[in-house]
């Protein structure tokens, strides 16, 4: 077994396709217990044997499954050249399941063999192996590519903008479309879009405006997680960060995803340099959004533009045409969905299923008297005026 270990230990230092995973932490500190049992020292033995288990319980103490789903998830550029449908040599393929093999290996060496060359008697703890057949694991996750994507992307399904790289949220707001109630014509539209955005047919960039509390956000939130085992993800871009999209755009165009572009509560002043940039990107740069992206922007105002009467009547020459390029933000949007504040029928009946959601029981009436009061102390009706107030009622306030 001693030959043996010393043997993988030298296989691992010929990858190539999978090379970055010899800086995972579980790996490398396998190599340098490998190592360590070559230096027949039994201290540095037990303190590099520990070090590896320690590395491994913090992600999982089964070896196969930790191997398994670093290898499916690697981001390296033979699964890159797949993903855009490129011509993959036979040198790079022969070489792809040799290293399949050289993992499987390593997935399969139990604690117990380990042990064995360890001249110490006191405990050292377990960890568990599953039988994996890597090869044919790893083609079809190949396969599934539109679906699971690669990377950070096969990991997570909500990401942000941070220092100009595109990162994970790894707590991202698990909104459900059936958690949202009311304006079913709207999300009806927003469903059909993204549809089209999932099956490669090119969806409208998209605009949700209206009043403030009615679910626009929540709406893309719930609709992008329901489509996320779909191929789904959500990129969220602040509004001082407009002017990243095209370098995002360029990123992102090759990925076999499908990609919202989320910008929330979108507006500018007159000489706010990102307005350009947005009218660029939607229609007109060289950078356009491909198939597999689109821009969906929320905004309480129509035409997105802070306007004052002064604008109006400025002393520039050509008034019309500086409101008409104001104006026309919105316009280069191809849909837009008006969420406007719901009636009293509505609002009641938002309530009435919140509260069925929430479990909550109340005699209706008492119920429906109870959320109007509450809704004049909150200016006005809306689903979020709705939520909280049931909120409320469940906690006993």
């Amino acid at each position: 077994m001693k030959k043996k270990l010393a043997e993988l230990n030298l296989k691992l230092n010929s990858l190539v396709i999978f090379r970055d995973l010899l800086t995972d932490p579980v790996i490398a500190n396998f190599q340098i217990m490998a190592d360590a049992i070559e230096e027949k020292e039994s201290r540095k033995q037990v303190e590099a044997y520990c070090q590896f288990t320690s590395c491994l319980y913090q992600a999982n103490a089964n070896l196969s499954v930790y191997i398994n789903n670093v290898l499916l998830n690697d981001d390296n550029f033979y699964v890159k050249e797949k993903a855009c449908g490129s011509l993959v040599s036979q040198a790079v393929e022969a070489c792809l399941f040799s290293e399949l093999d050289i993992l499987q290996e390593l997935s399969q060496i139990t604690s117990q063999s380990i042990r064995d060359l360890i001249n110490y008697k006191g405990f050292l703890p377990d960890w568990e192996t599953t039988i994996f057949d890597f090869r044919y694991d790893y083609q079809e996750r190949i396969h599934k590519l539109p679906y699971t994507g690669y990377g950070i992307y096969s990991k997570y399904s909500v990401f942000r903008l941070k220092s100009d790289r595109i990162v994970p949220v790894k707590h991202p707001d698990g909104q459900k479309l059936e958690e949202l109630f009311g304006y079913e014509r709207e999300q009806a539209l927003i469903i059909k879009n993204t549809q089209a955005l999932l099956s490669g047919e090119g969806a409208s960039n998209m605009l949700l405006y209206g009043d403030a509390g009615t679910g626009k956000s929540s709406t893309i939130k719930a609709v992008c997680n329901h489509y996320a085992d779909q191929g789904l993800r959500l990129l969220e871009v602040k509004k001082n960060e407009i002017y990243r999209i095209p370098y995002v755009i360029e990123e992102l165009s090759n990925n076999p995803l499908k990609f919202v572009v989320f910008i929330d509560d979108l507006s500018f002043t007159s000489n706010d340099d990102n307005f350009s940039a947005l009218k660029a990107i939607l229609e007109g740069s060289v950078s356009a959004c491909g198939k597999n992206i689109a821009i969906y922007a929320t905004s309480n105002r129509r035409h997105l533009v802070k306007e004052t009467m002064g604008d109006r009547a400025g002393d520039e020459l050509h008034i019309n045409d500086t409101l008409q390029e104001t104006m026309s933000l919105a316009a280069r949007f191809g849909l837009t969905i008006t969420y406007q504040r719901p009636d009293k029928e509505e609002y009641l009946n938002i309530v009435e299923n919140l509260a069925k959601d929430y479990g909550v029981d109340m005699p209706k009436d008492e119920l429906f008297r109870k959320a109007e009061a509450h809704a004049l102390r909150c200016n006005g009706r809306s689903p979020r005026v709705a939520k909280q107030f049931i909120e409320l009622v469940k906690i006993g306030i």
